[in-house]
């Protein structure tokens, strides 16, 4: 899979909503535990080689 671009829109329990930056506006969600510590709304997440990081 490529490299993308996320933003957190949304978290509801133990998963968050991701919207892909430069996409057409469809959500994904995927289980927090996957996600970096300290994930928030409006987080930026860079995914690469099935790992998400933080962006500043």
């Amino acid at each position: 899979m490529e490299p993308k671009d996320y933003i957190v829109t949304k978290i509801e329990g133990e998963y968050a909503y991701l919207r892909e930056e430069n996409g057409n506006g469809e959500e994904i969600f995927i289980a927090l535990f996957l996600l970096p510590m300290g994930v928030d709304i409006g987080t930026r997440l860079h995914y690469e080689w099935l790992t998400y990081t933080i962006i500043q």
